[in-house]
């Protein structure tokens, strides 16, 4: 969305990206060409040297033949994306940088040609850890695997001391207003005003205008108990929201009680337990206790407008009811 939301006119012509699969070229390099070509152009010695090798060497587990070859397999991409669109600049993260350095010599050894790398910090968690597939905590810039509410919840959850370098790197706010928004910070904490502005403008930028007033409705709609965010929200929210969550379809029977809607969600225990649960607080639904299991049900409270009720148990089981014929 950086054309609509950033670029402004008069400053030329944004450039298009193409998304290549690197498949479509190794998949057809013949091994003994790529050994006397390309492999041999690249120096052991190098190789063996970087710091990440040796200490795969080092571990219990050893290192394959298959990730030594990894930083060779990457420079002949470099080698080809470079003959074939004239790419001069690799970019990556700086945990690549061995990687880039061999694409590097790969391609001045071959082409002669003035080549470059780029690094870049890494993102990481809260606890400092480095995102990835492999770690399962990566944020994908994809909704089908992070939501506009999930991205926009691990910005809001950045500490004091990185939300200003990440203001820096992932925003194109000027540098002057983020001086302000972290002078504003220092003198009321408590609002996380950086926080919440970075996870705007990023989720913004991935997601245009409407996912970030997604990320905000359903924001609303689980830590304010807002039955008016409940209502606005779609059925593709309402499932991003709560991914995990067992769904259910229900007819509304008349004099249907509060009991009754949990044990057809399957969200309480038959008998006096599940009775139980309820009168002790732990049934709330679209964000309101009920401790009353003969309590019935109401459309407009608990039943939304959308046809839609949010049946908690406990502090963490979710389960969306959708309503039949309301």
């Amino acid at each position: 969305n950086h054309r609509e939301l950033f670029w402004e006119l008069g400053m030329g012509r944004l450039g298009r990206a193409a998304l290549l699969d690197n498949a479509r070229w190794l998949g057809r390099e013949p091994l003994l060409r790529f050994l006397s070509g390309a492999a041999g152009r690249l120096r052991m010695g190098a190789l063996l040297s970087r710091e990440s090798c040796r200490a795969r060497l080092r571990s219990a587990e050893g290192m394959s033949l298959a990730e030594f070859l990894y930083p060779a397999l990457q420079a002949y991409d470099f080698l080809h994306l470079h003959r074939r669109h004239g790419c001069r600049v690799q970019l990556g993260g700086h945990d690549q940088m061995g990687n880039i350095v061999s694409g590097y010599e790969l391609v001045t050894k071959m082409t002669g040609t003035e080549v470059f790398g780029i690094t870049v910090p890494l993102i990481t968690s809260t606890t400092g850890d480095k995102l990835g597939k492999t770690a399962g905590n990566a944020v994908w810039l994809n909704r089908d695997q992070t939501s506009p509410f999930e991205l926009y919840q691990f910005f809001v959850r950045q500490q004091d001391n990185i939300v200003e370098k990440y203001l820096k790197l992932f925003t194109f706010l000027p540098l002057e207003e983020i001086a302000h928004i972290m002078e504003m910070h220092a003198k009321e904490p408590e609002k996380w005003g950086p926080q919440k502005r970075l996870a705007a403008e990023v989720t913004k930028l991935v997601h245009g205008r409407e996912g970030l007033e997604s990320a905000k409705r359903c924001t609303k709609a689980l830590y304010h108990s807002s039955m008016e965010a409940l209502e606005e929200m779609s059925d593709q929210e309402l499932e991003e929201l709560f991914r995990q969550a067992p769904s259910a379809e229900l007819m509304l029977e008349p004099g249907m009680t509060v009991l009754d809607l949990c044990r057809k969600a399957n969200a309480i225990l038959d008998g006096p337990s599940g009775y139980q649960k309820i009168t002790d607080g732990g049934v709330s639904i679209n964000g309101n206790r009920v401790t009353d299991p003969e309590t019935v049900l109401i459309l407009g409270q608990h039943i939304l407008k959308n046809g839609v009720s949010l049946l908690r148990v406990g502090k963490k089981n979710y389960y969306i009811i959708k309503w039949l014929q309301v």
